[in-house]
């Protein structure tokens, strides 16, 4: 998959998508690159850069420059790959995974058979989803997330391949994060727009 649900409204959020999408698909893009790509202001752009920056989606470099000239700022997404991780992300996995062990002391009914990795790779990306305006609903069975009602279900037919593209990489640039078996491996078709299940694949299976 993004970043807590911003105030500023959807058009705004799909510039941000929009953004995650460049930086995912190639890596080290430049801010003119990207203003050239969704036909932002420069101002703009960098407004949303920091913010998903912030949240812990995108990381910036200096670029390395051999010649002359000012060097510029690249911009590339957080895979949670050990190139290319973002402390902030690594925190929030570290955090979450303290959280669900307090859960689970208390709780001890809400264990889960897939193993410890397995168990804090889902705590990472269950807080990541509600984070990012979803309701998660994990089958531990089935290895599905059931994110029904998509919050995305609105978005015009034409933008939710995009849309969903982006959610399913930044859900499996969490699992990365976290470390362990699971993997995002793709959003079933829904029946309905509203209907969002993900289908996880365990890869030490």
């Amino acid at each position: 998959m993004a970043t807590a649900r911003p105030a500023c409204g959807p058009i705004s959020t799909f510039s941000r998508v929009q953004i995650l999408h460049l930086v995912q698909s190639r890596s080290r893009r430049t801010i003119g690159e990207l203003c050239e790509a969704t036909g932002l202001h420069q101002n703009t752009v960098r407004e949303h850069l920091q913010r998903l920056i912030d949240g812990g989606y995108v990381l910036a470099e200096t670029e390395h420059r051999t010649t002359r000239g000012r060097p510029r700022t690249l911009y590339s997404a957080a895979t949670g790959a050990p190139e290319a991780s973002s402390p902030i992300a690594r925190d929030k996995v570290s955090a979450a995974a303290r959280r669900g062990d307090l859960m689970r002391r208390a709780l001890p009914s809400t264990a889960s058979d897939l193993g410890r990795e397995a168990t804090y790779q889902l705590d990472a990306l269950v807080e990541h989803l509600e984070e990012s305006g979803f309701e998660p609903v994990i089958d531990d069975g089935r290895l599905t997330i059931d994110l029904t009602p998509c919050p995305h279900a609105a978005a015009r037919p034409e933008d939710r391949p995009v849309l969903c593209r982006v959610h399913l990489s930044l859900m499996q640039s969490v699992l990365t994060e976290a470390g362990g078996p699971l993997s995002a491996d793709f959003v079933r078709d829904p029946a309905l727009p509203e209907d969002c299940v993900v289908q996880l694949r365990d890869t030490a299976a």
